[in-house]
């Protein structure tokens, strides 16, 4: 289990697991819980670069990250 912690965003830690380049078991410590549930489910069982390259640069409003985007880095520092 990885686990990073966010920087600008609601959500305080996300952790995960990557398994055969596959992104499971993410969960988002704080932050909107559906939303990041949803985002949780999404992703589960897709390969590590293909979700990098959905989520990077997502914002969340006025900020220049958000919740997927922090997701994205935390795969990009992992892999």
């Amino acid at each position: 289990m990885f686990n990073y912690l966010t920087e600008g965003v609601c959500s305080r830690e996300i952790n995960f697991d990557i398994v055969d380049g596959k992104v499971t078991n993410v969960s988002f410590l704080g932050g909107c819980d559906g939303n990041l549930k949803g985002i949780s489910k999404l992703v589960e069982g897709m390969d590590v670069h293909e979700v990098i390259k959905k989520l990077e640069g997502t914002t969340c409003g006025p900020k220049s990250t958000s919740c997927p985007d922090q997701l994205a880095r935390a795969l990009k520092k992992y892999i």
